[in-house]
């Protein structure tokens, strides 16, 4: 019969074998999207192209270099390891409502074309990051943690200077694609908020949950 701190330690090994496993895909993607003159690129998301729909899906495993990947997987390991330590079910369901969540956004409202006529198309995990930062940012007010708060303020310490400078439109930087992805990043911290957390806000509120609890 395994104990508690067991299974909490299986776990969080658990969490972190996910986390390699994404960050691995990413950089086995990126290799043989290089040996391939990068056309992997173009699997990315085309904005309100309902043929290229599932662009949603690959877009975060799609770098435009090694150069923007190694950018992405610093920010990507230390976020998503805090969040893996939680379990690999959390992170699966973090990683993939900001996907969905993020990418649509995306499609729905990045430009679909330059200036010069040539199609827009956003790739990069970026988007993850931000929604990463963003759902430790606020999952301490949904859960009424000290510590996830401590551990959101320590997010922000870190990397808040740097995620608001990516915010402000850049060339060839989709902050549609950053703004969605943090979007995403709030969505999941509302919506894996643990029962006990919202009855107790509930509560507070003198709402019907409230009045179910007594």
């Amino acid at each position: 019969m395994s104990t508690v701190p067991e299974r909490k330690r299986q776990t969080q090994i658990e969490g972190i074998q996910l986390l390699a496993g994404i960050v691995a895909l990413m950089w086995i993607v990126e290799v043989i999207n290089s040996l391939d003159a990068n056309k992997l690129d173009n699997d990315g998301i085309y904005p309100r192209n309902l043929g290229r729909l599932w662009g949603i899906l690959t877009a975060p495993f799609l770098h435009a270099g090694f150069g923007h990947l190694i950018a992405n997987t610093v920010p990507f390991v230390f976020m998503g390891l805090i969040i893996a330590l939680r379990g690999a079910a959390r992170l699966a369901a973090v990683t993939l409502i900001v996907i969905l969540v993020g990418g649509l956004g995306t499609w729905l409202i990045a430009p679909s074309h330059l200036a010069n006529g040539q199609p827009v198309v956003t790739v990069g995990a970026s988007g993850v990051v931000f929604g990463y930062a963003a759902y430790l940012l606020v999952r301490g007010l949904f859960d009424r943690s000290a510590l996830e708060l401590l551990i959101g303020a320590v997010v922000g310490v870190v990397w808040g200077g740097a995620l608001l400078a990516s915010l402000v439109p850049h060339s060839g930087i989709s902050w549609q694609g950053h703004l969605c992805g943090a979007i995403g990043g709030v969505v999941a911290a509302w919506l894996l908020t643990s029962r006990r957390s919202r009855t107790a806000a509930a509560g507070e509120r003198g709402g019907p949950a409230g009045a179910l609890a007594k």
